[in-house]
């Protein structure tokens, strides 16, 4: 299983309440503001891309990294609270 860093450059004012469903339905946790981790099998940063834009505008930035190893300091939660 990998971790996976979802950062998110989204347009205020817009509903986004199916991206934040998914991302709950998918056992997300918030990072940042708009920084999400989530663990997947068998998947790609790429995959993981071409998913989440659909709930995304085309004015709205999206970066995927797999991540090894992380830092974190004053956030929501952290990718321990995948587990």
């Amino acid at each position: 299983m990998a971790v996976y860093f979802l950062s998110l450059d989204l347009n205020i004012g817009r509903d986004y309440r199916e991206l934040y469903e998914e991302l709950d339905n998918l056992k997300a946790v918030r990072v940042l503001e708009s920084d999400w981790c989530l663990e997947r099998y068998n998947t790609t940063p790429s995959e993981l891309r071409d998913y989440f834009k659909s709930f995304l505008g085309n004015d709205e930035g999206l970066f995927v990294i797999e991540a090894n190893n992380w830092a974190t300091s004053n956030t929501f939660s952290t990718p321990n609270d995948l587990r």
